[in-house]
This record gives structure tokens, sequence and C-alpha cells, in this order.
């Protein structure tokens, strides 16, 4: 057992970090003045530096390494916000793996390029109006055309993180008119198709510049090479969402290690009494906790994707490290925050924005409850029936 990353990882590590606190920090400010994602031109330059699509295989454009690395360049962008890091998350953690694990060659020689390219973004499409937490309750449903040669998707989704700026959409829906998870699969649906429409955006407490809003689906035609997984696949999509698990988890783990960052230069600085703030063990004792919820929190997570290679992390292990990442984070940015006292709360600095930023993850995803649940089963080896 290793506990220290590679050098070619390390090397990895700080061009990112570099990347990130020399061209992304002007983006992240952008982000959270404006509420708008990072442009078209920002993702190119992210792509050029082999950011995105970094677990993708290299047939697919991708750099064809394990997770691991993945998850380590999304922390460095993470520390910023979460709109400076979204195009990395999407391209390395979120719906793409599951186009790459389970779609057609076609579809994934169509998307996966575009995407480690920057040229396209791919969202997720899961909750709705009336399932978020009991997903197999979803009602978007895709129903063989007349002349059986694709689908005809309608019905709504919420919550879509990228909604209306993303190009594709990896919908969950149903696909047969079986009860539950046995119906549900998944297709590709394009920003541009006809059919397709995007509800106002959500004012949300943070994630400011990742853009959220609902999306409606009328009548879509799907060609058949779209789906990714027919009815019946719902377990192949949660395996895949895993992976996703363990991005949230980094997303609060970059925020609280950038929250850690910016307070330990603080109290280094910051002068009260006539010396260093850093001085009084009061300060000394929240620093000391903070940088044990970051370290421990990045072990749980590394072990997960570690574990997994180039596969996909157990429910366990994945659920673990995102229950504990976004608990921590909340505490980490507050303790944060306190130790900066009013510059802390003012909006002309970062903290505040990651103190509002810290709450979402815990929502996302899988609430904290959830995966308390998930770990729960797994310890007992059966799951539990909620409906009962």
């Amino acid at each position: 057992m290793d506990f220290q990353l590679t050098d070619d990882q390390k090397q990895l590590l700080e061009a990112a970090r570099r990347y990130a606190d020399t061209r992304m920090i002007d983006v992240a400010k952008a982000c959270e003045k404006t509420h708008k994602p990072p442009s078209v031109e920002v993702r190119k330059g992210l792509a050029e530096m082999g950011f995105l699509g970094i677990n993708v295989a290299e047939k697919y454009g991708g750099l064809g390494l394990g997770n691991l690395e993945a998850i380590i360049v999304l922390e460095q962008f993470a520390r910023l916000s979460a709109a400076a890091a979204f195009p990395v998350f999407e391209s390395c953690v979120g719906p793409i793996k599951a186009i790459e694990h389970f779609a057609s060659e076609e579809l994934k020689q169509r998307v996966l390029p575009r995407v480690c390219s920057g040229e396209i973004q791919v969202a997720i499409c899961m909750s709705e109006p009336n399932a978020g937490t009991a997903l197999t309750d979803l009602t978007t449903k895709a129903v063989t055309d007349s002349k059986g040669e694709g689908l005809i998707l309608s019905g709504q989704k919420r919550w879509t993180s990228g909604g209306g700026h993303a190009d594709g959409y990896v919908v969950y829906c149903r696909m047969s008119d079986d009860i539950g998870a046995k119906a549900i699969g998944a297709v590709y649906v394009e920003k541009n198709q006809k059919g397709v429409s995007f509800g106002k955006g959500e004012d949300l407490m943070g994630w400011y510049g990742v853009g959220h809003c609902d999306v409606y689906f009328d009548a879509v035609q799907i060609p058949k090479e779209n789906i990714i997984v027919p009815a019946g696949g719902f377990k192949k999509l949660m395996e895949a969402f895993d992976l996703e698990r363990c991005g949230n988890a980094t997303m609060s783990l970059g925020l609280a290690v950038g929250a850690l960052e910016h307070a330990t230069e603080y109290v280094q600085e910051r002068e009260q009494f006539g010396k260093p703030i850093i001085d009084f063990q009061a300060v000394q004792l929240r620093l000391a906790e903070m940088a044990i919820q970051v370290d421990a929190a990045r072990l749980l997570i590394y072990r997960a994707v570690q574990n997994a290679a180039t596969g996909t992390p157990s429910v366990f292990e994945s659920s673990a490290a995102k229950c504990f990442a976004n608990e921590i984070v909340r505490s980490v940015c507050i303790n944060g925050m306190q130790v900066m006292g009013g510059y802390g709360f003012s909006a002309e600095y970062v903290m505040e924005q990651r103190v509002r930023d810290s709450f979402g993850w815990g929502l996302a995803g899988g609430t904290i409850d959830v995966q308390k649940t998930n770990i729960a089963s797994a310890i007992v080896g059966r799951r539990f029936n909620q409906r009962a």
C-alpha cells in the first residue's frame, strides 16, 4: 500500500494547479459575477492542455489515464469554483463515462472526441419534479416510433446542471411498461433537436456559472444508435454514477482545500494585538481541524477511485467518500470564514462564495442521508425497501 503519488501524477497535479491559478482565476471571477458558464474558448484551452477526458480512452480523444489522475486534476480546478471546474467534471466523471462504458461504438465516436476537444459539453438529466431521491419514479418516457426505427421521447427534467448550456444530454427515461428500475434506460439527446426546450434558469444559493434549468422533451425523435442503455439497464447506469459520486466528493474537497489554503495564508498575515493571529491557540486549533478533515476526505476519495482502477468504484467506497466530503466541506468553509472575521463575510473575498457553494454538493448526486443508506445497504448486503 503506497500513499504517495507517482512522479507523473505529481507533474500532472502541478500542471493543473499552475493552469488553474494563472488561467482560470479570472474565469472563475467572471462566472461568479455574470452567472454565465465558461465559454467554448475556455473549454478548448482546457482541452489543449489535456485536462478534458483525462480518463477517456485515447482512441476517443482522451489521455487514456486512470480515474485517480482525473480526480487529481479536478481538485485543482475545484479550489477556485464549481463553475471553473465543471468542464473538467463533466468530461471525466459525469455522463461521459456512461457513454464510454455502455453506448454503441458509433455514438462513442460521435460524442467523446468532441467532448475531449472542448467542442461540446454533455450534461445528465436524471431528476424530475416528482422523482429525485426516488429516481425509479421518473415518468419521462421513450416509446418505439410507428416505423420501429427509433424512439419518441417525452417528459420533463429538473435540476439539470448545465441545462440550456450543454450541447448534449444523457437522459434517464422509462423505456418499457415494466415497474420500477426494470423499465429504466438512457438515451443521448442533442440540444438542437426538434422538441427540446429549456425553462427559466434557476436562481440558486451558489454554483453561479454552472447553470441549472428544467429541460423539456416534446416528442423528440431518438435514433436507435442514440440508445446508451436499454430498459433494464438501471444497475449499469448507477454503476457509472458511482464515479460521478467521487467527482462530486472531489468538488467538495476542492472547495475545502481552497478554503484551507486561503485561511492559512490569511492568519499568517492578519495581525491583532501586535502579532499574527496564527499565534493564538484558538486559531491554531481551528486550522488543524480543517486540515485533518481535508486530508481524511482526500484519502477516502483516493481509495475509492484507486480501488476501481479504470473501472467504476464500489457503492460503499464512493458513497462513504461523497458523504464525508459533503459534510466536511461545510465545516471547513465556515471555519475559514470564521478565522477571516468580517473579511470572510465580505462579498469582495472568495470565502463567502465557498460557504454558499459548499452546501450544494450534499444535495446533488444523491443527498448525504441517501449516501448513508447506501453505506448501510453495503454493510449488510441487501437493499432497503423505502416504500414499505
